[in-house]
Formats: structure tokens, sequence, C-alpha cells
């Protein structure tokens, strides 16, 4: 938020906050939508410019004692103009409101000392807004709470063999019916599919669930761990080598047990040689993990969840002309995506595809 003011119909007053901050030609040239009609009282209203965009609330408030049996006032937040202003709709409402309560309990607005009193309001809104994101009014008898909520945006759609995995404790609170179903099947290990399956809960139910669950940051989603599965390395690994923190929540994470942590040296060996061809069977083979102290699904859990390592995945292409296979090995599907739609193993599938000569399958 970059400034706040507040303009009033009576007298066509305007209090800016900081003064002077936008000329008095701009604001005549978007006053028509400061200013409303009846029909746009008590709507949020965003008005873009070339360098603002302003969210405003108009009010009117009906009453014999006014002048034209009427008190008109509008409270404007002014952003950039392309800054996403969402997130501030529910305050400059509660805070109009607010104003409002003001005014018809002791003429704040209108009265004669109305810009000597509203001014430090304003300044301590714009003030804590932006720095901490809320701000507690207390002027009078009247008090009341503002505070910014973040807005996430929507996450992508659950897929049936994604994984999903807590990444934070669920908050204690009355979730619905289908989240206390399936929340307890929510391992780290098992796909949304079979979780659908363990918990008795339509496919789509179970779906809605864990986006919603990921919408709060409550869950991450990682894919299907496989021991056939093939993963690399990211420019993130050398920050196991650096960060102290993440060295230890890394290495409690993905022990076999509490009472004896593996060592930095081990991890950072099976991470550095996950490359493209080498399967987690192959990996496991050489370095043995139990016998390191490691619980090889964690450490690759931990490792997909903090970016150090990515899944490569498998996509089947069929370079001849079969219509009952083109649409599933287009070569937009993955293995796993396919096995999870016709309940077919990763090795069974890829046996079959192996022997026919007219598939291809590309690793990306």
């Amino acid at each position: 938020m970059t400034y706040a003011y507040l303009t009033r119909l009576i007298n066509r007053k305007v209090l800016l906050v900081p003064d002077n901050y936008i000329s008095k030609e701009l604001f005549d040239s978007i006053s028509v939508y400061i200013i409303t009609k009846a029909e746009l009282q008590r709507s949020t209203i965003t008005v873009t410019l070339q360098h603002y965009k302003i969210l405003g609330f108009p009010v009117r408030i009906d009453d014999k004692k006014y002048a034209r049996n009427a008190f008109h006032f509008n409270l404007c937040f002014v952003c950039d103009s392309d800054a996403r202003t969402v997130q501030y709709e529910s305050v400059v409402t509660k805070f109009s409101d607010y104003l409002m309560a003001m005014e018809m309990e002791s003429n704040f607005l209108s009265g004669g000392k109305a810009n000597t009193k509203l001014k430090p309001i304003l300044k301590q809104v714009l003030e804590e807004l932006n720095t901490k994101g809320e701000c507690a009014l207390t002027e009078g008898p009247t008090a009341t709470h503002l505070k910014v909520c973040r807005i996430r945006c929507d996450p992508s759609p659950v897929m049936d063999h994604q994984v999903p995995v807590f990444i934070k404790e669920l908050p204690e609170q009355q979730w619905d019916l289908t989240t206390q179903q399936v929340t307890p099947y929510i391992d780290g290990f098992n796909h949304v599919a079979r979780i659908a399956a363990l918990s008795d809960v339509e496919n789509n139910l179970v779906k809605a669930c864990v986006q919603n669950l990921v919408y709060y940051g409550v869950v991450a989603l990682v894919p299907l761990f496989q021991y056939g599965n093939v993963y690399c390395t990211t420019p993130k690994l050398k920050m196991l080598a650096q960060d102290l923190e993440l060295q230890r929540k890394c290495l409690h994470y993905v022990a076999k047990t509490q009472r004896q942590l593996p060592t930095l040296r081990d991890v950072f060996r099976i991470y550095s040689a996950m490359t493209r061809g080498t399967t987690m069977r192959d990996l496991c083979i050489r370095f043995n993990p139990p016998n390191l102290r490691i619980n090889e699904r964690k450490l690759v859990q931990f490792g997909v969840l903090e970016e150090i390592i990515r899944r490569v995945h498998k996509y089947p292409v069929i370079l001849s002309d079969h219509s009952d296979l083109q649409k599933s090995l287009s070569g937009s599907s993955s293995l796993d995506e396919i096995c999870c739609a016709t309940g077919v193993t990763t090795q069974h599938l890829e046996d079959q595809l192996e022997r026919d000569h007219n598939v291809v399958l590309l690793w990306k």
C-alpha cells in the first residue's frame, strides 16, 4: 500500500495521506469513481491508472441531520499500478465500517475537527499495515483490528499418482469429515489413488481434500517412491554442504533411528551419486543405506522436498499409428500416471514397453 485517503461529498473535501501525494487534476479525473452513484455504494471498487491502483469502498449514511439528508465518504487505499490489491479489500471494508460507526456515534467525520482527528489515524494505518501487516485502532469507545490476510494462489490440480506428505503438523481445528477420514493415510508414501482406496473415500473428494491441505501449506506433493526410480541432483545440493541448519534437519529426517544419526559424509555421497541412468535400486546395492543408518525412502523424500534432487520421469512415446495406444503413449503422460490409471505395476509395464520396438522412452 502506498498511501490512504478519504473523500467527503458534502463539501468536496479530500483528506490525503501523505499530503499532496497526487495532484488535484488527477483526483478530478477519477472522482466519478470515488464519488459514486447510489448503485455502487458499499461495493469495493478498483481503479487502475498508469502509475496507481486505487481501491475504495464508498459509503452513504442517510440521516435528516445532514444538509442533503445524507453523508457520503469513501476510504481509499492507493497502491502501485502493478500491485495485487485483493488482500486489502477486507481491510478497506472493515476500516470503512469502523469510520461509519464512529460517524453515527459522534459525528466523527462530519464534525468541524474531522481532519485533525482522522489524519493521525490514517497515518497510523498506513505505517503499521506497510510494516507489520496489521493495525489496532482504539479511537474513543470504538475499537477495531485491521489485518492484511495473505491471499495464496490456487494450487495445481492434484493427480492420482502424486504422493502427499505433511510438511508441518496439522493445525488443531475442526476440519471437515473428509479431511479427518483421509489424513490418517497420508504417510508420505501412499499416492492419492491408494489413499482413496484405503480411506474408502471417493477419489475426487480425496483430491479436493489434498489440494486444500496444499493451499494451506500443510502438505506438499512429491513423486511416488519406487526402487526403479531415477533421480538427479540440482544446484541446491551445494547448500547441504554450506547450511548447518539444513544439515541438522537433514540428518534427523533421514536417520533410520533417532538414537544414532548418520554422518553427513554418507548422506552427501548418496545424493551425489544420483545421476541419470542410476536407479535407487542400484544405489541401495552400492551403498547399503541401512548399514549407514539411513532410511533411503526418507532420504529421497527430504531431497525432493528441499529441491536438492529431482525425479527423472520416463515418458513412453509410440512411433507407429496405433489408435488404442496413441493417447496413453503420446509422451505427455509419465509411467507413474499410466500405471496409476491402468492398475499395472511399473515393472510389468516397462517389460511390455521394452519388447515393443515401436515405443521409445523419453527421460526428463
